[in-house]
């Protein structure tokens, strides 16, 4: 019997170990079902009429195996001269559109199948087969018209869905017509399943920004009438628990939100835990006003205004007095972000639906464009408003950064070495500051801590406003030292010769 010790092992029972494997793999469907659940006509009419020689086809990892029948049957079904490529593995959310890996085949459009979050392309049109899952609509009805209060009185009747469930969306608005008053205005933005990019040129101006009647997260602000207040509406929303149901939430939080879940066949109130939910957001805005070096992580290289909004964030950053780095790592992980120990805080600038991530397994905390508005601003005060759509953020607060600037400009000038109290220790603290309009001290006097060793030779560099250089200078071990001159050389000596498993030089007295 071989030895076994307590604090190693030869490793062969991990080699020898037998795993139970639960095959989770999607059942094939029949042909008739493949093409209605798929949208195959559809899919080859937009195809055909768009006139598109070359179609990347977008799945998610829950529908690659459907990706090989569909593109048999795709492929059964167009011209010979239109080319199909299959995309597996997305460069961000599966959810988002991934134009970056269509390019790499030279696609003129993209059919993107599963969950979506429909933000708006910026360089490829877009076909959308967003599945369709089972709703019975005259429960969905009774079970929206159970939970309701009838004695509020409710004027306006905002309906929304889950893009899988979309497709029954005119049995629901005929039965809640039926059931509801005459009086009561039922609004509802469908979804357009065919999405062409943005127009080319200055995203970020107003007659550019194209309006959201393509997107099904529209603001109740822009299908209510001026004269409705929420106290007179409610939303209603069709679809399980998502990050697209937690979106809606922060972005209405003045309005009551009742949800049903087509597969627990409940109805229930959501609203009353989104004062939780801004309560969360808001303690990560305190630690974002405390930050000092902001990295700005892009998340999305495929939603229209991404350029111009991460352009809006290093202005805003630098006239903060804070400094900006621009990271791009793909898919965010706790593993990644940890390599930027000098980033104090990060704005990830991605979908609606992936801009909320949890941040606990995180080092540092992980915020939204619109909450660094918030943490930006002079005074600390936040109305509870969420904006998500990078658009809307960009016209309410693109043109706001210039009028502020006029108005620094025209004021007194600011006192940068003012303490400022943090809301998170509460204590006074002194802020770094960046990107100073402060003149070069002459005579080469200044702080001293501006200037470094540059290396061996004792040649000296400043550090001219760089943060990742004064964190290097702060820390103890800043890599393997090189001791040129130090050292006098070593003698050539024989090295091993073999193999790890028994080099030459071992055991050479027979032990």
């Amino acid at each position: 019997m071989a030895e076994v010790t307590t604090f190693s092992s030869s490793g062969e029972d991990v080699i020898t170990r037998t795993i139970d494997v639960q095959r989770d793999f999607a059942n094939p469907l029949l042909q008739d079902a493949l093409e209605d659940t798929f949208d195959i006509s559809r899919t080859v009419e937009q195809i055909e009429k768009g006139d598109y020689k070359r179609i990347a086809l977008q799945f998610p990892d829950e529908l690659l195996p459907h990706s090989v029948p569909i593109f048999k049957t795709l492929k059964s079904k167009i011209a010979s001269n239109r080319e199909l490529y299959v995309l597996a593995d997305t460069s961000y959310g599966s959810c988002c559109v991934d134009e970056v890996a269509a390019q790499h085949v030279d696609a003129d459009a993209l059919v993107h199948y599963g969950h979506a979050c429909m933000s708006q392309p910026s360089r490829l049109p877009v076909i959308y087969v967003l599945g369709k899952e089972p709703l019975e609509p005259s429960h969905c009805v009774e079970s929206f018209l159970g939970v309701l209060n009838p004695s509020l009185g409710y004027k306006t009747v905002v309906l929304k869905f889950d893009v899988a469930y979309a497709h029954r969306s005119d049995d629901v608005i005929a039965g809640l017509k039926s059931k509801l008053s005459a009086s009561t205005r039922i609004v509802h933005v469908p979804i357009s399943l065919t999405v062409s990019p943005s127009p080319p040129g200055p995203q970020h101006s107003s007659s550019s920004l194209q309006e959201s009647t393509t997107r099904e997260m529209t603001s109740p602000e822009d299908t209510i009438h001026s004269e409705t207040t929420p106290e007179e509406s409610v939303i209603l929303y069709v679809g399980g628990e998502s990050l697209a149901l937690t979106n809606l939430l922060l972005t209405h939080g003045s309005y009551e939100v009742f949800s049903y879940d087509p597969k627990s066949s409940i109805a229930r109130l959501e609203s009353g835990r989104t004062n939780k939910l801004l309560m969360r957001r808001y303690a990560v805005v305190q630690k974002a006003r405390d930050a000092d070096v902001i990295g700005i992580l892009v998340g999305t290289l495929g939603v229209a205004n991404y350029l111009p909004l991460i352009t809006h964030l290093r202005n805003i950053i630098k006239k903060a007095h804070k400094k900006s780095y621009t990271i791009s790592v793909g898919k965010p992980n706790p593993a990644k972000l940890a390599n930027f120990l000098e980033i104090e805080c990060f704005v990830l600038v991605a979908c609606p639906e992936n801009s909320l991530l949890d941040a606990k397994e995180f080092l540092r905390p992980i915020i939204t464009p619109y909450e660094l508005e918030v943490a930006l601003q002079p005074t600390q005060s936040w109305s509870g408003r969420y904006i998500l759509d990078f658009g809307q953020l960009l016209r309410e607060h693109g043109d706001n950064t210039e009028i502020h600037s006029e108005n620094q400009k025209e004021s007194e000038p600011e006192d940068l070495d003012q303490p400022v109290f943090s809301l998170v220790t509460g204590k006074y603290r002194y802020a770094k500051r960046y990107g100073g309009t402060s003149e070069p001290a002459e005579n080469g006097e200044g702080d001293s801590s501006a200037i470094i060793l540059r290396n061996q030779e004792g040649a000296l560099s400043k550090m001219d406003d760089s943060a990742a250089a004064q964190f290097l200078h702060s820390r103890t071990f800043r890599g393997l030292e090189t001791r040129i001159g130090e050292d006098a050389p070593s003698l050539l000596e024989q090295g091993r010769s073999g193999i790890a498993r028994g080099y030459a030089d071992d055991h050479r007295n027979g032990t």
